[in-house]
């Protein structure tokens, strides 16, 4: 272990080694060397996760796997939090069971998009946002670094609501919201110190707040026991049978709330904390294995606990007037009853109604652990953002900051808007914000999918036009999404003002693509104009070496082993 440990340390002095040797030739990395040969910050965990070796030839084994499960179910935490929570719920007051094949499919896009993280971190020993420190140029690397920053903020806003809204309800309405988001100062800074008893540990406490969640959860869906057979259509058959506008933005909520742009910047540096050799490939591709693995074992885990929401709600609520709920809260004696108006509109819930809706029609068990099960993903999600955004920092700005400084930062950040909201207004405006949150985020998925996307991409340039129409997508919905809540607002004010940001945001999304063209385009000419050169060389020295060689069996052989190392070099280019 003390070779690994010895190439981490050159890794971090040196740059993304890429290189690949056949017969003597060493090919060039495609990505651009550090000319100044600086160390970049590293923050994650002073110590690495051991793999242990196997000499058997099975293609798998439960030790490895063992030693490589943690960084996906951290990374998992992210598609758990409040706000995927609350897109949960209102898709199936809103809709039923219909929108559970766009949850899967977001679900599945997004193991894809975390699996190039993994690879882009495992096979080049750095995070995404440490290559985009060295793709981009300074501007472009600080607005990239300000998206993403905001997005990071918006989630961050959403894990405090959450947090104060669990508190409130656990309390019975005791702790006041404004006292539930200075509470979650305090306890976030005191589970942060939770890595200095080992990774292992920490990431044994994230699987519990993990078990927590679906523990809770699975509970609610027991309690309501949904219909089966329209569950298991609503997920597998794409339909949306009588659906309008409001199903449609629930449906671009949902991908939007579960594809975030800094998860992917988190899992391209979780991974680094195995202990893997780059120069082997065997390893680093049992390595891209068993992360893949993982993966899908976390995410599946997550798309289980969403589902547990959809379905309870589904079941329970859709359709469901508000006249209806008050009757029932009314009876029960819910001293939440009030916020419920008395009219045969449709019910709209959030976080907080939808505990207090729970506990009308199933018991004051069924809101506290509801409760419960938002204060751990509430909890979770704020810890993996606060390591999202140190990583982001470091990569982006090649700067290192403590753990306090950068929670104080982007907690003093989300905190200050949430507290005033919560001072203020009461918690209908603070879940409304949720609504502007996921705009935010929204907006931001670009920032971290072009980087992936063309970084994971370079071997093969061919896939750069997937790439395209994959980002294309992706500002298609953001757009309709923003057009659509601006819409809402009626306000011709913030109609200007959301054309503009519109058009300077597309702007900059071009900007991003055209800039990653270019990169490629050199990087080919660049391979193009080295394979000439190593060909002409060979070529040379194969004709004055067979002038000097007497043999002809000698001359012959040589001859043939130059043309292996001729196609050798033409291969590493293609």
């Amino acid at each position: 272990m003390n070779g690994g440990r010895a190439e981490d340390a050159s890794e971090r002095k040196a740059v993304i080694q890429t290189t690949h040797t056949h017969r003597g030739f060493t090919a060039p990395s495609v990505f651009p060397q550090n000319p100044n040969n600086e160390e970049f910050a590293s923050t994650y965990f002073d110590q690495r996760v051991c793999v242990p070796e196997d000499d058997s030839k099975k293609c798998f084994s439960f030790r490895k796997l063992w030693a490589f499960t943690g960084p996906g179910f951290l990374m998992s935490i992210a598609y758990l939090d409040p706000g995927n929570i609350e897109s949960d719920l209102q898709s199936g007051a809103k809709a039923g069971f219909k929108l559970l094949w766009v949850l899967l499919g977001a679900t599945i896009i997004g193991l894809l998009l975390q699996r190039l993280a993994a690879r882009l971190g495992v096979v080049t020993g750095m995070h995404l946002a440490e290559v985009c420190h060295r793709q981009y140029r300074t501007v472009p690397r600080i607005i990239l670094w300000l998206m993403v920053e905001l997005a990071i903020i918006g989630s961050d806003m959403q894990e405090v609501i959450g947090c104060a809204i669990a508190f409130n309800l656990l309390s019975s309405g005791r702790i006041p919201l404004w006292g539930g988001v200075l509470i979650t100062i305090i306890d976030t800074f005191v589970f942060l110190f939770l890595d200095k008893y080992g990774l292992r540990k920490l990431e044994a406490f994230f699987g519990l707040l993990i078990s927590i969640m679906a523990i809770t959860f699975g509970y609610e869906y027991v309690t309501v026991r949904p219909d089966q057979g329209e569950l298991l259509k609503g997920m597998f058959v794409p339909y949306c049978e009588d659906c309008g506008s409001t199903q449609l933005v629930q449906a671009v909520g949902i991908v939007g709330a579960v594809i975030m742009p800094h998860n992917i910047y988190l899992h391209s540096a979780l991974v680094k904390s195995r202990e893997v050799d780059r120069s082997n490939k065997k390893e680093v591709k049992e390595a891209n294995k068993y992360f893949f693995i993982e993966s899908t074992v976390a995410l599946f885990i997550s798309f289980l606990i969403n589902v547990f929401v959809v379905a309870v709600f589904a079941e329970a609520f859709y359709k469901s007037t508000n006249m209806e709920v008050y009757n029932v809260c009314n009876q029960t004696g819910s001293p939440h009853s009030h916020l419920f108006p008395q009219n045969n509109e449709t019910l709209e819930v959030d976080i907080y109604k939808g505990g207090v809706v729970l506990g009308c029609f199933f018991g004051p068990a069924a809101l506290y652990i509801w409760a419960i099960g938002i204060l751990a993903a509430g909890q979770s999600s704020t810890m993996t953002g606060t390591y999202s955004g140190q990583f982001v920092m470091e990569g982006f700005l090649n700067l290192r900051w403590s753990r306090f400084a950068r929670v104080l930062l982007t907690r003093s950040i989300a905190i200050i808007p949430t507290l005033l909201v919560a001072i203020f207004q009461d918690v209908h405006r603070l879940t409304g914000m949720n609504d502007f949150l996921n705009v935010l985020q929204s907006m931001q998925l670009p920032f971290a999918l072009i980087p992936i996307l063309t970084f994971t991409s370079l071997p093969s340039l061919m896939s750069d036009f997937a790439n395209g129409l994959v980002i294309l997508v992706v500002c298609a919905i953001n757009m309709y999404f923003v057009v659509n809540y601006v819409s809402s607002l009626h306000s011709v004010g913030l109609y200007v003002l959301a054309a503009f940001f519109s058009i300077t945001y597309l702007t900059f999304v071009g900007y991003l693509v055209c800039e990653e063209k270019n990169q490629l385009d050199k990087k080919c000419e660049y391979n193009t104009n080295i394979q000439k050169y190593i060909i002409s060389h060979l070529q040379t020295t194969l004709y004055d070496k067979r002038k000097l060689l007497g043999s002809r069996d000698e001359s012959e052989a040589y001859t043939m082993s130059v043309s292996d190392n001729i196609s050798s070099s033409s291969a590493i280019f293609m």
